[in-house]
């Protein structure tokens, strides 16, 4: 038994202040990225949710320009996105999906002046390759506190929204016809979406974020036949996929010769994997998700 586990754990794993760092900030970032990703999936807002994790690099690149904690940068930068995007009245998809262009593009925009002014007015290296690819064994312990706090908030709103972000994401006009308001429930989603987002950037970057925030959740709807149990199977599979790329990433060193993969690689292939053998198993699985929660939500009505 040693002898296998020695074979699965390279030497010190269980103990590197930096691997158990990972961990707890990569399973905060996983579950809450798997929950809200579930409703985001649900909604069509797939694009919605890159976007957000494109403009929140600009509030990484800020935070490595003012030497601030880099979770609040990308908070600031997602959370004002998203507001952004959803305070913008539209009445059609084509019409939101150009309202999210447009911001994504201006994100995109001034990220690329930010990461020019840390590389020619500060001794910041690195910043771009840590934004917008992540490097959680380089994550300061420090920062746990304030990610398992947005962790805990994100989860909060969504287990209060969960009844009519549910109903709005299935039918909108029922939502309308009840009196729900759909249009701030809207809002607080993709603010919930910032949230997790940015946890998610912390910990694998902005631009591989989206993986974790929609990989999880489209296989758990093959999966599951209920909202719910979707929503618990993709925080699972979240952790499930960030514990075995850190494993991977970790392990690698030896394999490599002391040069090591890139932890968000590990992660995001395997969710990538995952999603794949899943859905030629498994390939007309979301639909009775999505039918069951509609029956429900219409007799719960």
């Amino acid at each position: 038994m040693t002898e296998l586990l020695s074979i699965v754990f390279a030497p010190g794993f269980f103990t590197s202040e930096p691997v158990r760092t990972a961990a707890v900030i990569g399973a905060a970032a996983a579950i809450v990225s798997g929950v809200v990703g579930v409703f985001t999936v649900i909604r069509g807002q797939s694009f919605a949710g890159h976007s957000l994790a494109d403009v929140s690099s600009a509030g990484g690149a800020a935070a490595f320009l003012l030497g601030i904690n880099p979770l609040l940068g990308f908070l600031g930068m997602s959370v004002l996105a998203a507001t952004s995007m959803e305070l913008v009245r539209v009445d059609r998809a084509s019409e939101r999906d150009l309202v999210t262009g447009i911001v994504t593009g201006a994100g995109l925009g001034l990220a690329a002046l930010l990461f020019y002014l840390d590389v020619t007015t500060s001794s910041t290296t690195g910043a771009t390759v840590t934004v917008m690819f992540g490097s959680m064994f380089a994550i300061p312990a420090s920062i746990v506190p304030l990610a398992l706090i947005v962790g805990i908030g994100a989860l909060a709103a969504v287990g209060m929204l969960y009844r009519p972000l549910l109903l709005c994401s299935l039918d909108p006009d029922l939502a309308a016809v009840q009196g729900v308001p759909v249009r701030l429930i809207g809002l607080l989603h993709l603010i919930v979406v910032a949230l997790a987002v940015a946890l998610a950037a912390i910990t694998v970057g902005a631009v591989l974020s989206t993986g974790l925030l929609i990989g999880p959740a489209a296989i758990a709807l093959h999966l599951a036949r209920r909202p719910g149990l979707a929503v618990l199977t993709a925080a699972a599979i979240g952790v499930a996929a960030t514990w075995g790329g850190i494993l991977i990433a970790y392990d690698s060193y030896e394999w490599t010769g002391g040069h090591g993969w890139p932890v968000s690689f590990c992660i995001v292939a395997l969710i990538f994997v995952a999603y794949v053998v899943i859905a030629q198993a498994r390939p007309t699985r979301v639909r009775p998700v999505l039918g069951t929660a509609r029956t429900g939500v219409a007799s719960a009505g």
